[in-house]
């Protein structure tokens, strides 16, 4: 009788370990496409009334039509007639706007190539008990204090910015991918993350 338990044991827990990482992709990828599809609706809806297609091939003409428009516009920003219309267009209108300069840095931090807005990863105790959240650090400031941003899954760029004490934060010595791919994945692949930050406990 415990054989057939552990067997079964073993079977279960097997299929759940295949059928998890591919549940959870599904889930990413099903919350991407639905974000795409609220974002391009506009222009689905005019290539429905215009060219008479169904609402599927309408939608991804518009998302092939929408990263189209990012290639060529990334192409002529490279070149020198590009950088200087732009650089005008940003001086004279753009900059005038209220928020323009906040959100552009703020993408370019975080999408941009030269600059990451994530310093480090850090586990924090923001209740005052020893439930740990997983955290990236957005700044750090004279009086040894911290702020940091802790994010929601599987959304990594939804969450929210808290300012905590040094006794509150632990900084761990994992990437700031590592431990995007574990919010991305509501959490599967912390033991890694984890183990690191024992270790350094032992350590101290």
């Amino acid at each position: 009788m415990e054989k057939v338990k552990q067997f079964f044991k073993t079977t279960f827990l097997g299929g759940f370990l295949v059928v998890l990482p591919i549940v959870i992709l599904l889930f990413v990828l099903s919350w991407i496409i639905e974000s795409l599809t609220d974002y391009v609706r506009p222009m689905t809806n005019i290539i429905i009334e215009t060219v008479r297609l169904n609402e599927f091939i309408a939608t991804s003409v518009a998302i092939l039509v929408t990263i189209l428009i990012f290639f060529l516009v990334g192409i002529f920003i490279k070149t020198e007639l590009g950088k200087v219309s732009f650089h005008a267009l940003e001086n004279k209108f753009l900059r005038k706007i209220f928020g323009y300069k906040i959100i552009k840095e703020t993408v370019v931090q975080i999408f941009g190539e030269e600059k990451t807005i994530f310093k480090a990863v850090a586990l924090v105790k923001l209740f005052g008990n020893e439930t740990k959240m997983t955290a990236f650090v957005t700044d750090e400031h004279k009086n040894g204090c911290y702020t940091v941003f802790i994010p929601s899954g599987p959304a990594p760029t939804a969450g929210f910015v808290y300012h905590v004490k040094k006794e509150q934060i632990e900084i761990i010595d994992v990437s700031v991918e590592q431990a995007l791919r574990t919010i991305l994945s509501l959490g599967s692949g912390s033991r890694s993350l984890l183990e690191k930050y024992y270790k350094a406990i032992e350590k101290k």
